[in-house]
């Protein structure tokens, strides 16, 4: 098992193996940013109301919560490696059940394309924390965030003109076939878990949530990233709706989330500011500005052009976050209880797969769509205020 030497800088390139290792990275962000926009958007047309879509998207995120949670369990009796084939795997068959265009094959893709990313998400981060050492993931969580900034970028947008002017399935093959080459590079490239990661404890993420959750430090990263999540999840759902609702084409509200998604590209930006002045005082700021120009984005309702600007705003706030990455958990985390810890902090994706379409069906059963902006706004208001938590060492 190789492991990775990082450069002393956010900028710099790591060595021929670190950039293998990163593409395990990238691959899943080609996957996930070419079916953004396209996946909301299909909900919307096969069912016609976006509070429709947002139960569905509450019904299928809880069923997924479940799948999710069997994923440690799946590691102890398969091991990592099997583990990461299987999502590959299923997240190709995901894509294909998504080109029936039929409600029923349509949910269940839903689930397991929500399954197939944690089991390729869970599997990675114990891989990261395994080879790259502890002192360099601030350096290694910005250049990861940074290496997925193309398809993040490209994807929203790439994956509805295709749709729209290739062929209906054009992004779902797209994704079987990243889904492939994912498979082929973990293949390629060998690696096998430790030891102590393979012998240590139960990997019942319910026996660890006590211990998890009497971490005050743990608690708050879990708290955070769930509330960056959340706008995120609200962001991709709702943005593309907003735009087609109001009448502006697909294509444009592929590009809405396109450029909201752009901002990646300033992580490395970010990951310095983060080092020079504190990640507190950027992770105030932050989720500031995301609250407010949500917020902004729902007074603007009707101009459309106005509203997707607040949002592009908002989401560069966002994405100010993401220079940070996890790093509040990867610090905390105590090195003999890395593969629990993961496995139960990789909840926050299950709280925003389901939380937010729950609370968005019930204020569009009352409220015009403006209201979940409204919400997601209200959220990071209140996240601004809990980083102020954020030990300053950091």
């Amino acid at each position: 098992m190789f492991r990775l030497r990082l450069p002393k800088t956010v900028a710099g390139l790591p060595p021929r193996q670190g950039a293998a290792f990163l593409a395990l990275f990238f691959f899943p962000s080609v996957a996930q940013a070419t079916l953004l926009t396209v996946l909301p958007l299909g909900a919307l047309r096969l069912l016609g109301t976006p509070r429709a879509v947002t139960l569905l998207y509450a019904a299928t995120g809880l069923a997924a919560v479940v799948g999710r949670f069997t994923i440690p369990y799946l590691v102890s009796l398969l091991g990592r490696r099997r583990v990461f084939a299987l999502g590959a795997m299923v997240l190709a068959a995901s894509s294909l059940l998504f080109a029936i265009d039929l409600l029923p094959a349509f949910a269940v893709a839903l689930v397991l394309n929500t399954v197939a990313i944690g089991c390729l998400d869970i599997t990675t981060q114990l891989y990261l924390l395994d080879n790259v050492p502890r002192q360099a993931l601030r350096h290694f969580e910005p250049t990861r965030i940074f290496a997925a900034a193309a398809p993040w970028t490209f994807g929203p947008w790439f994956g509805i003109h295709l749709q729209e002017n290739v062929a209906f399935i054009a992004p779902f093959v797209v994704v079987a076939v990243t889904a492939a080459a994912l498979l082929g590079l973990f293949l390629a490239l060998g690696l096998t878990e430790s030891d102590a990661a393979a012998t240590h404890g139960s990997t019942n993420p319910l026996r660890y949530l006590p211990r998890f959750f009497a971490q005050p430090r743990l608690v708050l990263a879990w708290t955070l990233t769930s509330a960056r999540s959340s706008w995120w999840s609200v962001f991709f759902i709702y943005a593309p709706i907003l735009a087609v609702t109001s009448g502006l084409s697909p294509e444009t509200g592929g590009l809405v989330v396109s450029i909201g998604t752009g901002w990646t590209w300033m992580v490395p930006l970010w990951g310095w500011a983060g080092r020079r002045f504190g990640l507190r005082a950027l992770m105030r700021v932050a989720y500031l500005g995301a609250g407010i120009f949500s917020l902004a984005a729902a007074t603007a309702s009707g101009m459309p052009w106005l509203g997707a600007a607040f949002l592009v705003m908002a989401s560069c706030c966002s994405g100010m976050l993401d220079g940070a990455g996890n790093l509040l958990f990867l610090r905390a985390v105590h090195p003999y209880e890395r593969p629990q810890m993961t496995t139960v902090f990789a909840s926050f994706r299950d709280v925003t797969q389901v939380a937010p379409p729950v609370v968005c069906s019930l204020l569009l059963s009352v409220f015009a769509l403006p209201s979940v902006f409204v919400a997601s706004g209200v959220m990071m208001l209140a996240s601004a205020a809990l980083a102020t938590r954020i030990p300053r060492r950091l």
